[in-house]
């Protein structure tokens, strides 16, 4: 199992920038692929942006020229630069991830580790 701890949500005024970080740790025995997804109440779990080793970046329509998904294969780590944030990108965020390339990047049955998700509050 891969632990995943996401940090860097919070409150932000439309305009701004947040960047998101996860880290993973645990039975990591190849490289992952790394993916980013959002929830709000009442809706499913969509995804944002996904990177893996051999495909690079795979982005969602709306975020595209916004967000910035990066990995770090040695560490282990993935950020989510988010820049010129909406209202309509409050969210929980939730970081995921998978060992080996995800058939589709961004659909989260792909993925079979999860973080407990941190919370990005865009105020208009």
């Amino acid at each position: 199992q891969v632990q995943l701890v996401e940090s860097g949500g919070g409150p932000v005024q439309a305009g701004g920038s947040l960047r998101l970080s996860c880290v993973a740790s645990g039975n990591i025995y190849s490289s992952l692929s790394m993916a980013w997804f959002r929830q709000v109440p009442g809706k499913g779990r969509e995804g944002v942006a996904a990177i893996e080793e051999i495909f690079g970046a795979t982005y969602a329509d709306f975020v595209k020229g916004r967000f910035t998904i990066s990995q770090d294969n040695t560490n282990n780590t993935s950020d989510l630069q988010m820049n010129n944030l909406k209202p309509e990108d409050t969210a929980t965020y939730y970081c995921a991830a998978r060992h080996g390339t995800a058939i589709k990047a961004l659909d989260e049955d792909d993925y079979n580790n999860w973080g407990q998700g941190t919370q990005v509050t865009v105020s208009s």
